[in-house]
């Protein structure tokens, strides 16, 4: 009996065991609380991450935005012939008006491969702390991004005003008939007659007429590339604003020559010595105007006119290739078209392109050309800040003159034609598009 007894009451003691343990073994309750024990630190890290990478995708996107326009704005100033200090200043601008905390910006410009097209590029980065990812890492967050705008298109000017207010800063009138081949014409001036023809008797056969006010027009104009005047266009830049001009104070210590000086080419240039020309240049000064008789030819270098007129006597021929005429203290040309003249501007130095350059400080001096069959001038007609007119028959021949000037008159039968070189291109009508 005492044995069994025993067996008994083991039985029992283990029956008292396992029943709580099977009870455990089988609790549901407690198995979840485990797996959410385990599971719920990885999920929620998980959704931070996932809200963190998406909150960095909408920087970017931001961040892109901001690059997006500021390379536009900046392509903008950039066909507005601002220099890279002002394209910067702007791309600065607008990027943190959308949005773009202080940061790196890089610009950079460049022409493009084809179609004389140019590309401005922004690239901008921006450097955040982490948020919940400083759980798993170290560091900071960096985000960039790129784009590039180009300047594309734009036509052929052979004649620019730069006056940006003027009345009739380009004017065609009397019983004049002008011919331009191959180019356009173009009047920065907002006024509402910036290109103005006054009477019906005034004739203009030319490309495409561009004016940033408005023009007045008659039925004597021809557009031979577009069915009217294109108006309220962007200002067209000067396209000699970068070219340095001689002090005068270096411009009175050069001697003052005559014209038998020049009589023939056995004559020394002078030396202009400035430091905004590195080595200097050859240059001869001829003081109170200059009055070409007889047949005079210029060996290439600058001609100073310090005050007076540049004049052609009557019978006269005056030749030159790759020379400049540099027209201060209020100095003009009038040439009355009594002579033969052949000039050409200069390929390459500091005034390549140039065959007149008047000062910028000749304020509303006129230059007046009445050119002839014989007359040929290639290269540009720089007067930024005086007129030049055209007057009588103006012939300037061999497809390679261009006119800017503050503003600029046709008063008689002229012709011109444009060329690529020397001169530098005029262009008008430029767009400006993202591209990346």
């Amino acid at each position: 009996m005492s044995k069994r007894t025993d067996a008994i009451d083991e039985a029992s003691r283990s029956s008292r065991w396992q029943k709580p343990l099977r009870r455990f073994l089988k609790a549901e309750g407690g198995a979840v609380a485990v797996i959410a024990a385990v599971a719920f630190p990885v999920l929620v890290g998980a959704m931070g991450l996932g809200a963190e990478t998406g909150y960095w995708y909408l920087e970017k996107r931001k961040l892109q935005h901001a690059a997006d326009v500021s390379a536009y704005a900046a392509a903008v100033r950039h066909r507005a012939g601002d220099q890279q200090s002002a394209l910067e200043a702007a791309a600065r601008r607008v990027a943190g008006g959308s949005g773009f905390s202080p940061g790196d910006l890089t610009l950079s410009t460049a022409s493009a491969a084809a179609g004389g097209s140019n590309n401005v590029t922004v690239e901008l980065t921006e450097t955040h702390p982490r948020l919940f990812s400083s759980v798993f890492g170290t560091g900071t967050i960096t985000i960039k991004a790129r784009a590039v705008a180009q300047v594309t298109g734009g036509s052929k000017a052979c004649v620019l005003a730069l006056s940006n207010s003027a009345s009739g800063a380009v004017t065609v009138t009397g019983s004049t008939e002008v011919q331009l081949s191959g180019c356009s014409v173009v009047s920065n001036s907002s006024a509402s007659d910036a290109f103005l023809m006054r009477n019906g008797s005034a004739l203009m056969s030319t490309d495409c007429v561009y004016t940033v006010g408005e023009a007045v027009t008659t039925t004597g104009l021809t557009l031979t590339g577009c069915s009217k005047p294109v108006q309220q266009v962007p200002p067209t830049p000067d396209p000699f604003a970068s070219v340095l001009e001689p002090d005068p104070l270096q411009i009175q210590q050069l001697p003052c020559r005559s014209l038998s000086y020049v009589s023939n080419l056995l004559y020394v240039f002078d030396r202009l010595a400035s430091p905004l020309y590195p080595g200097g240049v050859e240059a001869i000064r001829f003081c109170g105007g200059l009055d070409i008789k007889g047949t005079v030819k210029l060996k290439p270098g600058l001609y100073i006119i310090d005050g007076g007129e540049l004049t052609v006597t009557a019978g006269a021929k005056l030749s030159g290739d790759g020379v400049t005429f540099l027209f201060t203290n209020s100095a003009a040309a009038n040439l009355l078209g009594n002579g033969d003249i052949d000039l050409s501007a200069p390929t390459s130095g500091p005034f390549a392109g140039l065959l007149f350059f008047s000062s910028r400080l000749n304020t509303g001096v006129v230059h007046q050309i009445t050119g002839n069959s014989e007359s040929t001038l290639v290269g540009n007609l720089y007067a930024p800040t005086g007129r030049i007119d055209f007057t009588g028959n103006s012939t300037v021949s061999g497809g390679c003159t261009q006119i800017v000037a503050d503003q600029v008159t046709f008063t008689g039968n002229s012709r011109m034609e444009t060329c690529a070189s020397p001169t530098e291109e005029i262009l008008v009508g430029l767009s400006v598009s993202l591209i990346e």
